[in-house]
């Protein structure tokens, strides 16, 4: 909700309003008890709109007054950043207030902007990535980062705000039918699979090989190693009985997408199934619950609903029911290396499209102490400040010279959120100073920075023979 004292720039959207409604200045200024000068200096973007001002809008012309607060998308502000950076445009001397300026006026512009140039990107790269595709690895990644169908994936999930309703509440539904929270979830998941003629085997892991599930369609079988966890089980008694009961929902949530690439299609089904059997583990109503009253505490909660720290704070990131909302988190999971293996966001937490993540943020921090919760406040470089929570994870295997992989999950919100999280207690986020962070190094205009790996792609690196400073990498920074 605004504050009384806060005040916004809503000159463009203003504008738009008025000229929807059909009126002019004089009679907007009229309606709403101000002066025409007034409306003039909003629209012009020369003097901000007060709290009470936006109410009166809220008032007379029944609207939202979140429609009006310029929320700009920040994984689109991230994207079109990262796209007015690529040399060939000479874009580079623009400032960040004209970049602001076409985010709040235009987004859809913007969007466009973003998808012609992942177009460019790619039909440029394509050729050399063919020619020779190991002459230059970040080249190859970005390349294949495009040809992926997971980026498209993880954008339709986006705009989703990460909550699916059509699978999320007959989740919730058969949740309460099956009385999980009453009765041994294994037993009564299972229960539900003999109803449809299939049993379940958890088979040496000689036996399964490098398959943790598999399916036999004919003979009825869900056959399942024994390097999986309880939870891991579970969950994917839960993904089949999606793929058994909800096959028409997710059919029609596909066709929805428009989505065409068979890959994308198919990674799409397997993500749908994915959420139910989650979202069956952990109903949505009780969950919530749970979460508030224990303040988001992801390894009580894990235990409570028997779930796994991955699957728990997966969970807590599709919180977003109209009429139920919890924190809008954002999740990702991360290897050693770095590597992005999941991501999704319910807020607006910026992800780069390519590159590797910002080596100050905790989440690397986290495999220095396996198993143990790392707290940090973070601020990305538009200003916006996140608390951020990681903990390493064990992924399901291991066994001698096989050992398990080992990854990292990030679990974060704005820093306006974090009062209530267990995690915050006992930070004075008032006094706690916010580690600045950026995307990646290649879109990090950050000056100074003892992490940073190489220049910003739109910045020429500076060499000075005669001094050696913290920052390996130095740059010219922009002029003006």
């Amino acid at each position: 909700m605004t504050s009384r004292s806060e005040k916004l720039i809503i000159g463009q959207r203003l504008r738009v309003l008025r000229q929807s409604l059909g009126l002019t200045q004089a009679q907007m200024a009229a309606e709403l008890g101000v002066s025409a000068s007034y409306v003039t200096l909003i629209e012009s973007d020369q003097r901000p709109a007060s709290a009470r001002f936006l109410m009166k809008l809220a008032e007379v012309y029944d609207l939202n007054v979140s429609e009006l607060a310029p929320s700009t998308d920040a994984q689109l502000a991230a994207d079109f950043h990262a796209a007015l950076k690529e040399p060939a445009l000479g874009t580079g001397s623009l400032s960040r207030s004209e970049i602001e300026a076409v985010l709040q006026a235009s987004p859809r512009i913007a969007g466009a902007f973003v998808r012609l140039h992942e177009q460019y990107r790619e039909a440029i790269l394509r050729p050399q990535a063919d020619d020779n595709p190991l002459t230059d690895r970040d080249k190859v990644e970005v390349l294949a980062e495009n040809s992926r169908p997971v980026d498209v994936v993880r954008s339709w999930f986006y705009t989703q705000r990460n909550y699916v309703d059509a699978l999320d509440r007959p989740a919730e539904a058969l949740a309460e039918e099956l009385a999980l929270h009453r009765h041994e979830p294994h037993v009564a998941l299972t229960s539900r699979l003999a109803a449809h003629g299939i049993i379940v085997r958890i088979l040496p892991a000689e036996v399964m090989g490098d398959q943790l599930r598999r399916f036999d369609f004919h003979r009825k079988e869900l056959m399942l190693s024994e390097l999986l966890g309880q939870a891991s089980r579970r969950f994917q008694i839960g993904v089949l009985l999606a793929r058994l009961e909800q096959e028409a929902t997710i059919a029609q949530l596909v066709q929805e997408s428009e989505l065409t690439d068979p890959p994308a299609v198919s990674l799409l089904r397997v993500s749908l199934a994915n959420y139910f059997g989650a979202a069956l583990l952990m109903p949505y109503g009780r969950f919530l619950a749970a979460c508030e009253s224990e303040r988001y505490d992801v390894e009580l909660l894990g235990h409570r609903f028997g779930a796994s720290f991955e699957q728990t704070a997966h969970r807590m990131s599709t919180l977003q029911r109209p009429d139920a909302r919890g924190i809008p988190f954002y999740f990702v999971r991360v290897d050693q290396a770095g590597n992005i293996s999941k991501r999704f966001s319910a807020g607006r937490f910026p992800f780069s499209r390519f590159g590797g993540t910002c080596p100050l943020w905790n989440i690397h921090a986290a495999f220095e102490t396996p198993e143990r919760i790392q707290t940090q406040v973070i601020r990305m470089p538009e200003g916006a400040s996140y608390f951020s929570v990681a903990r390493t994870t064990t992924r399901a295997g291991g066994r001698q010279g096989a050992p398990a992989q080992r990854l990292a999950i990030g679990l974060g919100c704005d820093v306006s959120y974090a009062p209530r999280l267990i995690y915050a207690d006992g930070i004075d986020l008032s006094r706690t100073r916010p580690v600045d962070i950026g995307l990646n190094c290649y879109l990090c205009e950050r000056p100074d920075c003892s992490a940073r790996a190489h220049a910003p792609m739109n910045r020429r690196m500076k060499v000075n023979e005669r001094e050696r400073s913290l920052a390996i990498f130095s740059f010219e920074e922009e002029e003006g």
